[in-house]
């Protein structure tokens, strides 16, 4: 798989590292995308059913709530990167997830759906980050008001993934794996 190098900090919004800085800078990040995904849908298949529409506090979302949040950021973020990629300069809005999370259905679909659904998403993802080359991979654009190079838009997709599990295993499941 194509090396992407890891991110400079004036490529992403402060805040990201909390996304960022879970993967190593080994420049493996498409790796890391494809493994990530078989661990995830091997681990949330290891819950009990009652499990995924659990909520840990109110307002909170569910297991079932997060992993379609998980595909609905990728998503969003694959399209940021191929915008920049293009090198358009259109700055883009933000979302709310809150709303993205409250309107998926997630809750009333099965679990094997929404992870066939992430595992879709996730191979275009590689897909479409394999496709670019070098130049593509450095340019940056303005989404939400932050800066993001496309290269950071990969290493968001990847590290935001790794919290929302680190999130479920401490806070859903109180195992305080990290």
């Amino acid at each position: 798989m194509k090396r992407i190098e890891k991110p400079a900090p004036d490529e992403y919004a402060p805040y990201t590292i909390i996304y960022i800085g879970l993967l190593p800078d080994d420049g493996l990040v498409l790796k890391h995308l494809k493994n990530n995904v078989q661990t995830t849908k091997e681990f949330i298949l290891s819950l009990p059913e009652e499990k995924l529409t659990f909520r840990y506090a109110e307002g909170k979302w569910t297991i079932k709530e997060i992993l379609a949040h998980i595909s609905d950021d990728e998503r969003i973020y694959t399209y940021r990167a191929l915008r920049f990629a293009r090198n358009d300069q259109t700055e883009l809005p933000g979302f709310e997830q809150d709303d993205y999370a409250r309107y998926s259905g997630a809750n009333e679909r099965s679990i094997r759906d929404i992870l066939r659904e992430l595992t879709t998403v996730r191979q275009a993802t590689i897909s479409l980050f394999q496709s670019f080359d070098r130049a593509a991979l450095l340019r940056k654009g303005i989404a939400d008001g932050n800066v993001m190079s496309v290269r950071a838009a990969a290493y968001h997709i990847a590290g935001h993934e790794l919290r929302h599990l680190n999130i479920i295993k401490e806070r859903y499941l109180g195992t305080g794996e990290k």
